[in-house]
C-alpha cells in the first residue's frame, strides 16, 4: 500500500480543492460519469489524507538493527 509523505499533505489539500471545483463544473454541466469519478477519487484521496494523519500522531517505533545469529558449537559447516 502506498504511504503519503506529511510533508505532502498541503497538496493533498490542494487536490481535493481544485477536485471539488471540478466537481462543481461537473454538476453544472450533468456530466454524470465525471461526478461519479470524481466523488470516487475525492473518497481515496480523504481516506490517504485521514491515513497519513493518523500515522503522523503515532511514535515511529525503533526495531534495532538485525545482528546475525552466532554459530551454534559443535555446528559442522
Amino acid at each position: 500500500m502506498l504511504h503519503i509523505s506529511p510533508k505532502m499533505l498541503g497538496r493533498l489539500e490542494e487536490l481535493e480543492a481544485d477536485l471539488l471545483a471540478r466537481l462543481r463544473r461537473a454538476e453544472e454541466e450533468n456530466w454524470l460519469g465525471e461526478v461519479e469519478g470524481i466523488n470516487l477519487t475525492l473518497t481515496f484521496l480523504r481516506a490517504k489524507r485521514d491515513e497519513t494523519q493518523r500515522r503522523t500522531r503515532r511514535p515511529a517505533v525503533d526495531l534495532g538493527i538485525p545482528q546475525p545469529r552466532p554459530r551454534a558449537t559443535g555446528s559442522k559447516e
